[in-house]
């Protein structure tokens, strides 16, 4: 097997969303637009209920798939199809916004820790505009493996002989929670054709001489493994691989498509109050 190096490092930058919520965000900002077929990276971590309790007010999506995780705190997801759903601490969200989605995503608590990630995955052109849907999944949807210094929360992808509930049927998209104590190693193998990334948030951790910081997201160049090794004070960090869907990416705020064209129109649609245009359904458990 070939060992992935580091190709690239990204350092996080504030970035203020929603009611004036900041998220630290890597992918997706000028030190890179896309990595191909992740459209955004958002940290979210905060222990002073000011920072993020106006939360996120109804905001519109076309084009792509966001899937949030919650690591503390919980929030209430409410969308403009009836959808409603309470995402708590260890729990994830799929939401295929395709066609259109109108929706908010409000913290519940007025105190304590919040933290989570928002991962945007892009849609091929066939699929932009299909019918969109949600689904949410209970901290106790999630797999958990531990043995011998390693504990994986398994979101997507399959690890010791289990499965994600999460499946991505265009990019194959792997999503891995992964704590490692002091000094302790952790491989995986990767598709050679996919695109990957680790984010440190917890401890530290090195790849093949590089040393990976908290809040600094790693790409990964070309192989067929990834391996690290926890530092002292032990690592947690997500590590995530997806198919490149080798398609144009246009985006603007909200709506990413393929065309110039296609945004003009998603932002008419929304003006027009015609970006809602098929029911979405909701699953999950």
């Amino acid at each position: 097997m070939t060992a992935r190096k580091v190709a690239q490092f990204i350092q996080a930058q504030a970035v203020s969303e929603g009611a004036g919520v900041t998220v630290h965000r890597t992918i997706g900002t000028p030190a890179r637009r896309n990595l191909d077929p992740f459209l955004m990276l958002d940290h979210f971590s905060s222990d002073d209920p000011d920072d993020y309790i106006a939360g996120f007010p109804d905001h519109p999506h076309r084009g792509f798939v966001t899937l949030t995780y919650m690591l503390d705190g919980h929030m209430l997801h409410q969308d403009s199809m009836g959808n409603r759903g309470d995402l708590r601490a260890g729990g994830a969200q799929w939401m295929k916004a395709a066609s259109g989605v109108i929706h908010s995503e409000m913290p519940q608590q007025s105190n304590g820790l919040m933290r989570g990630f928002q991962l945007w995955v892009n849609l091929p052109a066939s699929e932009k505009m299909s019918d969109p849907g949600y689904q949410e999944f209970s901290p106790e949807a999630i797999p958990e493996i531990a043995g011998n210094g390693v504990r994986v929360r398994l979101l997507a992808g399959e690890y010791g002989g289990k499965s994600g509930p999460i499946a991505d049927p265009n990019t194959k998209v792997q999503y891995l929670d992964v704590s490692l104590e002091a000094g302790v190693a952790f491989s995986r193998e990767l598709d050679p054709a996919a695109t990957a990334f680790v984010y440190v948030f917890e401890g530290s951790a090195s790849l093949d001489g590089s040393e990976l910081p908290q809040h600094r997201l790693a790409v990964l160049g070309a192989g067929d493994s990834v391996e690290l090794t926890a530092g002292e004070a032990g690592a947690r960090f997500i590590l995530v691989a997806g198919l490149p869907l080798n398609e144009p990416i246009v985006q603007y705020g909200p709506f990413v498509m393929n065309s110039r064209e296609e945004i003009e129109q998603a932002m008419q649609d929304y003006r027009d109050d015609r970006l809602v245009q098929k029911k979405a359904t909701m699953t999950g458990n």
